[in-house]
């Protein structure tokens, strides 16, 4: 019933569409085409700018509630949670929306559609916006995207909450220098197994409202007009319903860089032709030419109006107010108490303990007298929020979030040691300037905190991270500047050592993994990250986060970044030892599996196979497993399998709790040389438990996984 009156609301949105279209001039349509959308008082059609973002919260628009970075967000595995933030975030976006409305303001930045989330892969760890995406792996980005867009755009069965965008469409993971002119070229088995499984989920299950394509070519195609991807598999293979926009100023790069056309109108007219609506940009001003050149035909210029206005009636901006229920949502829930709460809980759950030598964590501040906190990123407020971020009220830093947890109990000594990528924080200083600064803090503590990593203003989109690094992108996976002096200083000191990393993605931490006693990784914790990290040192929460990408040893064992195909890349396909694998991370509990068993047979079914497991919490404080079910098939290339389903499983002390989990047909199956999904004959190897099925992971945790054997007739 409530399908078909979603069909019903879809049809009507539509026609009323087609009848304001139908009295629009060639040149009002072509207007209405581009992000920056004028109003047309005649027809009663205010002006509307599409450019809004809310990657981790509603973004560059004033104060907002500045979750962690998605990388973090998606190192909680967590499907529920993903749905959760985005229903805060939309919740905000509304509330900021009716206020900026009633004072009239139409600017960038302050519209419902949002250009997130970011579904691409996160193939390569020097890639400077993987920290953007929900990691390395197809099944996990495409499951917290399609929670997030429900998350944004609601389950109200007339109007969107907010309109979400999945991006970019596709193959686009870098280098961010050359994005605007680089042609990636990928089997077919790559694109199908790995580059395009996360969109089609956001499509196909989350209705997601709109798809962003990418800047580069795609075999030779730009994306942005490229027929296959937004027409061919978007529209006619996977039924999508919505509007397809450019990447900002990606237009131009067709007769600028690519040189695929000659001419803006050339451009205009590709792009139109291929299956783009929505211009950020304003080429698409060159339709009105290319329409009267016979370039384009004005029924496709018709039809992407349509889809335009249909979004904006979906959200309810063409009605009167207090027609849909999210009119009257007030000003006062941003950046609310309910909202900061949220915030922690979801940079608690985020952070990554990679390493704990002899449980050095958690610490015991009735048995510590001085704590020294040293690094470029203890104090640095842009380690907290990543990019394309919010404006919050507040920002705890770690220094704060330790010296806030400790208080007048413990003294806290500090140094920020060093400049976070030059090797001085000032142009008149010598070399390593704070070194002796680092040695004094470390020789007066009972034990010392690093925090190390990167920032947003070296690691992000080309234009944002102008820095000497390459465009955002990473030269390598190494600490920069005088990081890993500083560590060795520190190490010097023979004082216990704790490293916080925070930054988008992964480091070849080697030496910290050998030297020191505990390794987590942070990310980009949200403006409220300091405390939550805080309440993880001292054990008043516990850490779950798993990582959603593969810490390798050196860039050297690495790929070319420039080729795109999977072979050697991410947990799926590389051959060699992780330093940290995928779906790895340590509790201050442990976990016991014992009873898996098929229930269904040890053949495939048509309707799949159902198994169960038993988990038990054998430590000392409740906590929440991961169990991660990875499937394997004999004939496979991907040494380890896939990660095919999760369950949160949180468990009190010495708790125990038996879960059944259903895999349909579809995890049994992969894709062949030809793109084509097969189910091939012969024995599959499913496991089941808190990490990966590869030998690393069993040698840092002491455990194996649960492993159950099953054919495919």
């Amino acid at each position: 019933m409530e399908l078909n009156q979603n069909k019903e609301m879809l049809t009507s949105y539509r026609e009323r569409a087609w009848e304001l279209v139908r009295q629009m001039t060639l040149e009002e349509k072509v207007a209405q085409t581009l992000h920056r959308s004028p109003a047309i008082e005649r027809l009663g059609i205010k002006a509307y700018n599409w450019w809004n973002e809310a990657l981790h919260g509603v973004a560059r628009a004033g104060t907002a509630t500045v979750f962690p970075q998605a990388i973090g967000m998606a190192a909680t595995f967590d499907e529920d949670l993903m749905e959760k933030v985005g229903d805060a975030v939309s919740t905000e976006a509304r509330a900021k929306f009716n206020m900026q409305q009633a004072g009239k303001d139409t600017d960038i930045y302050k519209g419902l559609t949002f250009w997130a989330p970011n579904v691409n892969i996160f193939r390569d760890p020097r890639w400077g916006r993987g920290q953007e995406t929900f990691g390395e792996d197809p099944y996990l980005s495409g499951r917290l995207g399609v929670r997030y867009i429900e998350g944004l755009q609601g389950h109200d069965e007339n109007y969107l909450k907010t309109a979400a965008c999945a991006k970019h469409m596709a193959v686009h993971s870098g280098p961010e220098e050359v994005r605007h002119e680089f042609d990636a070229c990928v089997s077919e088995q790559d694109l199908r197994e790995t580059y395009l499984p996360a969109f089609e989920a956001c499509v196909k299950e989350a209705k997601v409202e709109a798809v962003m394509g990418a800047y580069n070519r795609l075999d030779g195609v730009p994306c942005c007009g490229n027929r296959r991807l937004l027409i061919d598999i978007l529209r006619e293979e996977w039924g999508f319903e919505g509007h397809v926009v450019s990447d900002c100023g990606a237009l131009d790069d067709f007769h600028l860089r690519h040189h695929v056309t000659s001419t803006p109108a050339d451009t205009a007219a590709m792009a139109m032709n291929n299956g783009c609506d929505l211009n950020c940009g304003k080429t698409f001003a060159f339709l009105v030419q290319a329409a009267r050149e016979g370039l384009v035909d004005e029924a496709r210029i018709d039809e992407a109006v349509v889809n335009l206005f249909t979004a904006r009636m979906k959200l309810g901006v063409f009605d009167q107010k207090g027609d849909n229920p999210y009119d009257n949502i007030p000003f006062r829930v941003v950046d609310s108490r309910e909202m900061q709460e949220l915030n922690e809980e979801v940079a608690r759950r985020s952070v990554v303990l990679l390493k704990n030598e002899n449980h050095i964590l958690p610490l015991d501040k009735s048995r510590i007298k001085t704590i020294g906190v040293i690094g470029p990123n203890a104090n640095n407020r842009r380690a907290l929020v990543g990019n394309y971020e919010g404006t919050s009220a507040r920002y705890i830093t770690v220094l704060e979030g330790i010296q806030d947890y400790v208080g007048d109990s413990v003294r806290v000594l500090y140094s920020e040691g060093g400049h976070l990528y030059k090797d001085r924080t000032t142009r008149l200083a010598q070399a390593n300037d704070r070194a002796a600064e680092v040695r004094q803090v470390c020789s007066e503590s009972d034990i010392v905190i690093a925090v190390m990593g990167l920032d947003a203003s070296v690691e992000g989109e080309q234009g944002d991270a102008g820095n000497e690094y390459g465009s955002g992108d990473k030269p390598d996976l190494n600490l920069p500047g005088v990081q890993q002096e500083l560590l060795e200083i520190a190490k010097d000191s023979g004082k216990p050592m704790i490293l916080i990393l925070l930054s988008g993605g992964a480091h070849a931490v080697t030496w910290a993994d050998t030297h020191l006693d505990a390794v987590l990784q942070g990310w980009y914790p949200g403006a409220r990250g300091g405390r939550a990290i805080a309440q993880l040192l001292f054990g008043d929460a516990v850490p779950e986060g798993k990582l959603p990408v593969t810490f390798y040893r050196t860039t050297e064992e690495l790929p070319a970044f420039e080729d795109y195909a999977m072979a050697g890349r991410t947990y799926r396909y590389m051959q060699q030892e992780a330093l940290y694998p995928f779906g790895y991370g340590l509790s201050y509990t442990e976990f016991a599996y014992r009873g898996t068993q098929l229930l269904t047979g040890e053949t495939l079914t048509a309707d799949g196979v159902d198994f169960c497991t038993t988990v038990k919490n054998v430590g000392a404080v409740d906590a929440t497993e991961t169990v991660q079910v990875y499937v394997r098939a004999a004939h496979s290339n991907m040494p380890h399998g896939q990660l095919r389903h999760i369950v949160k499983l949180p468990l009190k002390a010495g708790e125990e709790r038996t879960v059944t989990i259903h895999l349909s047909p579809d995890a049994f199956t992969l894709y062949n040389e030809k793109g084509e999904k097969t189910l091939q004959k012969g024995r599959c190897v499913i496991y089941v438990g808190g990490m990966q099925p590869d030998p690393r992971s069993a040698q840092l945790t002491g455990k194996t996984v649960e492993t159950l054997e099953i054919e495919i007739g």
